[in-house]
């Protein structure tokens, strides 16, 4: 019993350690997922650039040809652009929905659960 009272600071003392490495690992990853949806989001901005400087270049193309494939083969590759813009945007939307809020969720509801055990009101198992 008595080395069983002795190793509860040591047990508390790793106890604290993991799950500041879990808070640490899990900030990390949100804060990585942030910068990747960001990113794609403007790489999406920058396709979106691109796809302004054909869409203007098929209205001279309208305006200046009296033939329909210049200025058709335009908007074909603006189309392209657009559909590129999208995917990107969404994929990028969709990794960046994962990294917010940054906060280490999973980390400190497994801390709350560590507290309850401490104090006897809960089993660590649980939920």
């Amino acid at each position: 019993m008595f080395a069983l009272i002795a190793e509860i600071p040591t047990l508390v003392t790793d106890l604290v350690q993991r799950e500041i490495e879990l808070v640490k690992t899990e900030v990390i990853a949100k804060v990585k997922a942030l910068g990747v949806g960001a990113g794609m989001i403007a790489v999406a901005l920058l396709v979106l650039l691109a796809m302004l400087g054909v869409l203007l270049t098929a209205a001279i193309l309208a305006l200046t040809l009296t033939g329909l494939p210049g200025w058709a083969a335009a908007l074909i590759v603006a189309g392209v652009l657009l559909i590129v813009a999208v995917i990107l945007g969404l994929i990028g939307y969709s990794i960046l929905k994962r990294g917010v809020p940054p906060m280490p969720t999973e980390s400190i509801d497994s801390i709350k659960r560590d507290i309850r055990a401490i104090k006897g009101i809960g089993k660590r198992g649980e939920t």
